[in-house]
């Protein structure tokens, strides 16, 4: 990208997205927000993808929201603050729920700081691996807001209201091997990005069909009620069922085969 706070770099079918502000810790500036949305956006009209890593260069994965940029600059913040009364999904919240929309598996590779946005971000992904040492924390209560970048979302799947109460309501910091006890992260890699890689590695060997509409039922099914879920799991299993990657999966199963898989389709 031409401003180079987002570095994109797709080999074969893994794209690995880079924040790219490694003096300010990837702090989120409207800059960066707008830079990483772009990305998202084209990684979703890509159907040869089969996951993305989320990382951030430097000594953190993304230590928030730049607030002197932000809040220095009245025009801009004037203009931020209008996306609040849209009636759908702001630019803001795109920056953790775009990456739901898109149907491969996204991993963040967490280390150093991972504050407010950044953690937003992380938790916007599919599966978050994370150094034990790495520093996290829902901070915005420390500048007077709420998590308002999908965080009632996310936050709602992964750990109990209490603990999403106590954390944003102290907006306290803890470790990486603290957010794997919470649920907040996966699982803990002395080096995330190298287990990211052979996780997306892993999951490339299954349909690329099947687990687009895998990721996209469970979430959908997720908080649902019985009949919604179940109404889902029909839904998605006859998107699946009869298709080439779905009699390629057979295949491979009965007979052994190293038949390569078709393109995604769905997602």
């Amino acid at each position: 990208m031409s401003s180079n706070l987002v570095l994109l770099d797709i080999t074969h079918d893994l794209a690995q997205v880079r924040l790219n502000r490694p003096d300010k810790h990837n702090a989120m500036s409207f800059e960066l927000l707008d830079a990483l949305l772009g990305v998202a956006a084209k990684l979703k009209k890509q159907p040869s993808l089969r996951a993305i890593i989320l990382s951030g260069d430097g000594p953190s994965f993304c230590a928030g929201l730049d607030v002197k940029s932000t809040f220095g600059r009245p025009a801009k913040a004037a203009v931020g603050f209008a996306q609040l009364y849209l009636p759908y999904v702001n630019r803001f919240q795109r920056w953790s729920l775009a990456w739901r929309d898109i149907g491969v598996p996204v991993i963040a590779a967490v280390h150093g700081n991972c504050f407010g946005a950044g953690i937003q971000l992380a938790l916007g992904a599919d599966i978050r691996i994370a150094r034990a040492d790495a520093r996290l924390s829902i901070m915005e209560s420390k500048w007077g807001l709420v998590p308002d970048m999908g965080g009632a979302v996310t936050l709602r799947e992964l750990v109990r209201l209490d603990v999403a109460k106590e954390l944003t309501f102290t907006g306290r910091i803890f470790s990486g091997a603290q957010a794997l006890e919470m649920g907040l992260v996966t699982e803990l890699a002395e080096d995330p990005i190298a287990r990211a890689r052979a996780l997306a590695a892993e999951i490339a060997t299954r349909s690329p069909d099947a687990v687009a509409a895998a990721k996209y039922l469970l979430q959908e099914a997720w908080m649902a009620d019985d009949a919604a879920a179940a109404a889902a799991e029909r839904r998605w299993q006859r998107a699946l069922m009869g298709r080439a990657n779905q009699r390629i999966s057979v295949e491979r199963n009965l007979k052994n085969s190293e038949t390569p898989f078709r393109k995604r389709s769905i997602g």
